[in-house]
C-alpha cells in the first residue's frame, strides 16, 4: 500500500554499511539532471559510514530546484528517517550538494522544519533568477519547477533562490567551495555575491576560492580536507 511507504522507497540510503550506531545524518542532494543513483555505496559514503554517519540522498526529481513540492517531499522523508531508524531529535543532521544540488541544500535550509546543523556546498546556483538565462538548458527545467505556482515566474524563481532568500537563512555553519574556472556556475554571480550577503547579516561562511577549478572539481585535497572537517565540526563524523 502506498501509505505505507518507507524511506528506501523515496531515498538512496547507505545504511547496511554504518559502523556501529548512527551518530550523524548528511543529506547529499544532486545536481541537475540526474534521477538515479549507483547501486552501491560509493567511497565518501564508506569513508562516512566508518564514523557512523548515514549517507541520504534523496529522490526529489532532477528538475525540482527545491521547489516547494520537493521541500514539503524533504520534510516528510526526514521524519520518517528519525522515526524508522529511532533516532533522537538532536542527533546531527548536515546538508551537502554541489550545483543545483547546492543552491538546492541553501534554499532547503532556509525553508526546513529541521534542526540542521551545517551546510557544505560546492559551485552552489546561488541566484535563480541570474541563472535562468544563464545556460540555455536552464530555462525549461525552472519552468518545469516553478510554473505551476500561479503567481509571476519570477516571483517564484526569487522564492526559491538562495541570494533572494538570504535574510531568511538559518544562523548555522556554512561551507562554500567555488572555482574561478567554473563556465556552468559562474562564480562571480552565485557564490560571489551571496557569501558577502550572509556574512553582512552575521552567518557563518568559510568560503574557499579555487584558482583555475571548474564545475565542482577537481577539488583541492586541501580543501577537501578542510571540508570534512568542517563537516566534523559540526557533528558529522568522516
Amino acid at each position: 500500500m502506498i501509505n505505507s511507504w518507507t524511506a528506501k522507497d523515496r531515498a538512496w540510503i547507505a545504511d547496511d554499511i554504518i559502523v556501529g550506531a548512527i551518530t550523524g545524518i548528511r543529506f547529499d542532494f544532486h545536481g541537475l539532471g540526474c534521477a538515479w543513483h549507483e547501486d552501491k555505496p560509493n567511497d565518501a559514503e564508506r569513508e562516512f559510514a566508518a564514523q557512523g554517519t548515514l549517507t541520504i540522498s534523496p529522490y526529489y526529481g532532477p528538475w525540482s530546484w527545491m521547489n516547494r513540492e520537493a521541500r514539503a517531499f524533504l520534510d516528510e522523508l526526514i521524519a520518517k528517517i528519525y522515526v524508522e531508524y529511532g533516532l533522537v531529535a538532536d542527533i546531527p543532521l548536515a546538508l551537502t550538494g554541489g550545483s543545483m544540488g547546492g543552491g538546492s541544500a541553501l534554499i532547503y535550509a532556509r525553508y526546513s522544519q529541521h534542526r540542521l546543523a551545517g551546510c557544505s556546498v560546492n559551485c552552489p546556483v546561488c541566484d535563480f533568477r541570474y541563472h535562468f538565462t544563464e545556460r540555455p538548458d536552464v530555462a525549461r527545467t525552472m519552468h518545469h519547477a516553478f510554473g505551476h505556482y500561479g503567481i509571476p515566474t519570477e516571483e517564484a524563481v526569487c522564492e526559491g533562490s538562495p541570494l533572494h532568500q538570504v535574510a531568511a537563512l538559518p544562523d548555522i555553519p556554512y561551507f562554500f567551495i567555488h572555482g574561478d574556472a567554473d563556465t556552468a556556475v559562474n562564480k562571480g554571480a552565485h557564490s560571489d555575491q551571496l557569501v558577502p550577503a550572509m556574512r553582512a547579516r552575521g552567518l557563518r561562511v568559510e568560503y574557499h576560492e579555487v584558482p583555475g577549478m571548474g564545475h565542482c572539481g577537481p577539488v583541492p585535497e586541501d580543501v577537501s580536507r578542510r571540508e570534512r572537517a568542517f563537516l566534523r565540526e559540526v557533528g558529522i563524523q568522516s
